[in-house]
């Protein structure tokens, strides 16, 4: 038999889904192990492998594929552990990185420091060269200064270079010989290309993205060769792939080139899988959120299609290449409550961790958390969580919310307990808020796909305050970034820069660039025999003349040429959603294109999810039995009934108040609300108007 497999790698926990293309799905959730990511794959491969009664050789030898998604690359910037970094720029341009933009996240913080230099000033090297802003050659490449500032590098120990120079978007071939001079004298060091990773307009964008990619591409290449090394060993012959940020996947080798294109492998792979299950059920509009221990992650998706973004800031660095727009918060289980120097309460964005993690964990955890307040609250059981793997200590977290911020702040343990689950909440809101309201959506016009493991307690809570009326929890919800990984298809995005009035562009130019991109993010996909169907996706970044920001639109066509009509209606496309965004449009103003980019998709056959009939709408018999949880609405705790989960079938019908338990996530129906088990098994909450949790 043969298996698909993904794995998505988080800071508490490993989560892996395993398909074998009838359309059930094994799915397992083990601990994460800090510095070692393949042990808790192992671990979770092991539990699989139980699953189909084989042992863990057997197993691993029956996977055709296995498909990751990490957050080492992200780690490796928040903890700025990369590589020993230097670069090498046109001469006087060296500053840039420190330069930077006007930006600043903190805008009166006066004492806000600089950002971590990840490639101090003795590393960054320039050398005399010039390409024009046409891609001509103005000052010939000085080959000497180069072979010079290789041999400073190397005195200097750098384990990776980054090569960056002025206008090499339009030529690159100063930074190729560049290229070749750094192999010459230091053949094992590893050289990024801004002509390669981000070949487009904007100085600093381009150098930020490539130093980011050169600082950790040596750790990340290290990183997947243990691990594929590893899972050999132990018997895996099949194709390890990788999630991207733009959510699909590619291969190992790519991956490790590309390492910037990896910073959201971990989201990703939800995302992806939210919008498919929101598909599946009939929700093309959504807004798909994470709660996971230590953050928020949330995208809007319309018309089955997650936003996607080339304008984030990761570590206080820009990254430019094409991601799918998460916005994050540092809002989540393990969040830690506590009261600031003017004595108002907080929640987040510090967070427990995994070790030592909430109080009520009994690993040592003294801060309170928004998991012990879940606990306190009487949403999560004491003994059945992990489905009963572990069991939560509710006094030891009552008491440290009482002498950490009850007392402190002269209140009742329970009232400091519903403000920590109001405060989160109302951070979980302004998340939504941020990709809806602040980009021209209303709410109310979508559906909640919630998933990671504490989603669904908060939800209910959250979606009434935003107007929203329909929250959908899939049957997987607790490792749904790892069902995205495991159904994902090949994905390569190319991008190139072309500044043109529209009213100037040469459709026969437009066609040549489209067509070479095309070429290129073919070469990267290479052969894939597992690809059933290639698709290829063109857009526009189009701005008014003038203006230094730019929307991106689609140029659709149903053939591999362009005509003039279907250019005339993505420039139609721009106005209107120049308009959304901005509240005004202007058909009469001259507008320019300033960077073409291209979609390549390679479809693969994966395990597609499996419907069932519907039955009876009376869940009497899932029913575990009822206890006390508090409900704000109510300001009191109501005896409210206790269904597993796992005894649901589609059909059912469970009105709120009450809780539903799943092995690995407990779902909250609030009062005024009711969730039905749909076809997929899963949970479709609906919201009654007017109506607070």
């Amino acid at each position: 038999m043969a298996y698909q497999v993904g794995v998505d790698v988080g800071g508490t926990f490993t989560d892996l889904v395993v398909g074998n293309g009838d359309g059930a799905i094994y799915k397992t959730k083990t601990p994460s192990v800090p510095g070692d990511e393949s042990a808790g794959i192992l671990s979770g491969l092991g539990d699989a492998a139980g699953n189909y009664g084989e042992d863990l050789a057997g197993f691993l030898s029956q996977i055709e594929v296995l498909v990751l998604g990490t957050t080492a690359v992200t780690n490796a910037m928040l903890e700025y552990d990369g590589a020993n970094t230097g670069l090498i720029t046109t001469g006087g341009f060296r500053d840039i990185i420190e330069i930077r933009r006007s930006y600043r996240e903190h805008l009166f913080d006066i004492r806000l420091p600089a950002p971590h230099a990840i490639v101090p000033r003795q590393k960054r090297l320039g050398v005399t060269e010039r390409i024009d802003y046409q891609g001509r050659v103005e000052i010939p490449l000085d080959e000497d200064e180069v072979r010079a500032a290789v041999a400073r590098l190397g005195e200097l120990g750098v384990e990776s270079v980054a090569v960056c120079l002025l206008f090499s978007f339009l030529n690159p071939a100063h930074e190729e010989r560049v290229r070749e001079l750094v192999l010459e004298q230091l053949p094992e060091v590893p050289v990024t290309l801004s002509s390669e990773v981000l070949p487009q307009v904007r100085e600093f964008e381009r150098l930020s993205t490539t130093l980011v990619n050169a600082y950790t591409r040596p750790k990340i290449e290290l990183y997947f060769h243990k691990l594929s090394t590893r899972l050999a060993d132990e018997g895996f012959a099949g194709e390890l792939f990788v999630m991207h940020s733009n959510g699909g996947m590619v291969g190992v080798d790519y991956a490790a080139e590309h390492s910037v294109e990896l910073l959201l492998s971990g989201p990703a792979g939800g995302v992806v899988a939210g919008a498919e299950v929101s598909t599946l059920g009939g929700y093309r509009d959504v807004i798909t959120v994470d709660l996971g221990g230590t953050s928020y992650d949330v995208c809007l998706v319309k018309d089955s299609q997650p936003a996607t973004g080339t304008e984030q800031w990761v570590s206080r660095y820009r990254i430019g290449t094409p991601m799918v727009d998460v916005h994050t918060v540092g809002a989540g289980g393990g969040s830690i409550a506590w009261i600031d120097d003017g004595g108002a309460l907080r929640v987040g964005p510090q967070s427990a961790g995994a070790r030592p993690g909430p109080v009520c964990y009994g690993r040592g955890g003294e801060e309170p958390t928004v998991t012990d307040v879940d606990l306190i609250m009487g949403y999560l059981s004491p003994d059945y969580f992990l489905g009963g793997r572990m069991s939560l200590d509710v006094e030891a977290a009552r008491q440290a919310i009482e002498e950490k911020i009850a007392k402190p702040l002269g209140l009742e343990t329970m009232e400091a307990v519903s403000g920590i689950f109001r405060i989160i909440n109302n951070s979980m809101s302004n998340a939504i808020r941020h990709v809806t309201v602040a980009r021209g959506r209303d709410p109310r016009d979508f559906a909640m796909c919630v998933f990671g493991g504490a989603g669904a307690i908060h939800a209910g809570a959250q979606a009434p305050d935003l107007g929203i009326r329909t929250i959908l929890v899939p049957k997987a919800a607790s490792v749904l970034s790892a069902l995205g990984n495991q159904m994902a298809n090949f994905k390569i995005t190319k991008v190139r820069s072309f500044i043109k009035r529209t009213d100037r562009i040469e459709l026969e130019e437009l066609n040549q660039l489209f067509g070479e991109m095309l070429e290129a993010a073919e070469a990267d996909l290479g052969r894939q025999d597992k690809v059933s169907e290639l698709l290829s996706q063109r857009y526009m970044d189009v701005r008014y003349q003038g203006q230094t920001h730019e929307v991106t639109v689609p140029v659709r066509s149903r053939t591999r040429r362009l005509t003039q009509l279907n250019l005339n209606t993505a420039l139609g496309e721009f106005h209107e959603q120049h308009e959304q965004l901005y509240s005004f449009k202007r058909p009469e103003q001259p507008s320019e294109v300033l960077n073409l980019r291209l979609d390549l998709i390679g479809r693969r056959e994966t395990s597609s999810l499996r419907g069932e009939a519907f039955g009876s709408e009376d869940p009497a018999e899932a029913l575990r039995g009822e206890r006390d949880a508090y409900f704000p609405s109510r300001e009191s705790f109501v005896s409210t009934p206790v269904y597993n989960g796992e005894k649901l079938t589609p059909g059912h019908l469970v009105v709120g108040p009450a809780i539903i338990e799943e092995p690995d996530t407990t779902i909250v129906v609030y009062p005024d609300q009711e969730a039905m088990v749909d076809q997929y098994r899963n949970y479709v909450i609906e919201i009654q108007a007017g109506s607070f949790a």
